[in-house]
Order: structure tokens, then C-alpha cells, then sequence
């Protein structure tokens, strides 16, 4: 899928300077952090539910 990203002139800058600075294209830098993201929000939820499943039983007498 092909997506177009406008970013305000200070977000636009930074990713243009970090992109140099690493020898990436802005492209590559943006798909990395959207898949850290995404990653990071995965591992985020499969904790929550994790202890959620582990208390269950005190999350219902709370509830």
C-alpha cells in the first residue's frame, strides 16, 4: 500500500536531518518507526492482556 505523509516543517526537518545522518532515506526511516510502533503497541497490549488473563478472577470481584 502507498501512502502520502505531510508532516509540518519542523517534524519534516528533523526526519530530513536524522535520514542523512544515518544514510537512510526518509522513506526507510518512516516505515522503521511505524513498524517500531507497531511493534511496541503489540508487546504493550500482549502484557495488558496477559494480566489481565492472570487476575481475571480479581478483576471480576473488583468490577
Amino acid at each position: 500500500m502507498a501512502i502520502t505523509l505531510h508532516l509540518d516543517g519542523d517534524d519534516d526537518r528533523r526526519l530530513t536531518e536524522l535520514a542523512e545522518r544515518l544514510g537512510l532515506s526518509e522513506q526507510h526511516l518512516a516505515q522503521g518507526a511505524i513498524r517500531m510502533y507497531v511493534a511496541r503497541h503489540e508487546a504493550f497490549g500482549a502484557v495488558v492482556y496477559s494480566i489481565m488473563d492472570e487476575h481475571a478472577v480479581l478483576m471480576r470481584r473488583l468490577a
